[in-house]
């Protein structure tokens, strides 16, 4: 098999070749990696290509058949390919701080990457593979726990610099995120769970709820993807390519509600209930309004609708307000009373640096004076007015 070791060393040396030093540099600020920028480079490329052995093994635990043969014989490739040694030492060590350096993705690299290294052998290095796969999953879904689409092509993409909140970053409203939690949890465990809509006054923590609860189950598999009104005909094409995958979906739809003369709804209806295909088994969707029946009613609406106890008789009317029927969980986030409002605000100032000279008296009374001037009392308002105490409390020349 002399020709399969020529052929074997040409592509090593290609591959080095073609990945020169300005292109490892750029992905390695890009993505945040540290240390040997080319083992770094190389379980990149292994831990995205979804090739058909990979992506039995993120369904299961990794067996001996034909398909695990063949990445075998790929691994005496990758084993070469881990030796080789890059003429400037730098590469070989890299060190850049950024805080792309401190994300789950870039620490994942690093740590395969040293593994990987260290392994030596065909068969060692395929062992840390499919261990991989198993601890994290495969490709950008195994890298990532939030993501969107591309408005160019309808791809995904992860959201790097995602809010860090957790649940316990969103003061009160308990009831409100058990039943969130309890539905979430049900989803995870592969049982009946509903699709949700989290309405009510704006500021209140809906979004907020829905993304801590995307971060804190994410290592069970939990993925967020956020989509966009205009955005709505695409979701056919990526049910099409998340069903199949070992990981559960929650597709965001925040801040939805639906003007007079649009028509999106209707995309949304028909993946929810009552298109050709079920909806896949894996993808819930979670959304968040102001609105409650998320279309705006209109006088034009009511022109041809009769009343049999406040029932809407108008078909127009029924085929809009259906859309909010279709969430078989709706979840009420109202304003916070008074007293919930200066609990709210009182914990947030604990839970900052101390503010110097100001009592508990002079945080209600400034509290009080900041949501009368800004016509709201909230979560948001709250945070606002800390936010505020904070930058003024700040000395020269500091960031609070």
């Amino acid at each position: 098999m002399e020709w399969l070791e020529h052929y074997i060393e040409e592509l090593i040396l290609y591959h080095v070749q073609v990945v020169d030093g300005t292109v490892l540099v750029n992905e390695a600020v890009r993505r945040g990696w540290q240390g040997n920028l080319w083992h770094c480079h190389l379980v990149q490329h292994l831990i995205m290509d979804e090739n058909p052995f990979a992506l039995a093994c993120e369904r299961r635990e990794c067996v001996r058949d034909s398909l695990y043969e063949l990445a075998l014989r790929d691994m005496e490739i990758f084993v070469k390919l881990f030796a080789v040694k890059l003429d400037n030492p730098i590469l070989m060590d890299f060190r850049h701080e950024s805080a792309m350096t401190k994300t789950p993705a870039a620490e994942q690299i690093a740590a395969l990457a040293r593994d990987m290294a260290a392994a030596g052998t065909p068969q060692a290095l395929l062992d840390v593979l499919c261990a991989h796969y198993r601890a994290h999953g495969l490709g950008m879904f195994g890298m990532g726990q939030l993501f969107r689409l591309s408005e160019r092509d309808g791809s995904l993409f992860p959201v790097e610099n995602r809010r860090q909140v957790r649940l316990d970053d969103l003061v009160g409203y308990e009831s409100q995120k058990k039943l969130l939690l309890d539905n979430t949890l049900a989803f995870l465990r592969g049982h009946h769970a509903n699709n949700v809509l989290l309405y009510g006054d704006a500021g209140t923590g809906k979004s907020t709820s829905i993304q801590a609860i995307a971060n804190e189950y994410a290592p069970q598999g939990l993925r967020l993807i956020e989509l966009y009104k205009h955005q709505f005909y695409m979701i056919p094409s990526l049910l099409s390519r998340i069903k199949s995958r070992n990981y559960r979906f929650i597709l965001f739809l925040d801040d939805l509600s639906f003007e007079e003369n649009e028509t999106e709804y209707k995309h949304l209806k028909a993946v929810m209930e009552g298109g050709a295909e079920a909806a896949p088994e894996n993808v819930l969707i979670y959304a968040t309004s102001n609105r409650r029946h998320l279309i705006k009613e209109t006088w034009n609406d009511r022109a041809d609708m009769q009343h049999d106890g406040d029932i809407h008789r108008s078909d127009t009317m029924e085929e809009k307000l259906s859309l909010a029927g279709r969430f078989g969980l709706q979840i009420y986030y109202p304003n916070p009373t008074y007293e919930e409002y200066h609990t709210i605000v009182r914990t947030l100032a604990e839970r900052s640096r101390p503010l110097a000279g100001l009592t508990d008296d002079d945080l209600r009374a400034a509290a009080s004076t900041w949501q009368v001037r800004h016509g709201s009392r909230s979560g948001r308002t709250a945070q606002q007015f800390i936010n505020d105490l904070l930058t003024r409390e700040a000395p020269d020349g500091e960031t609070s």
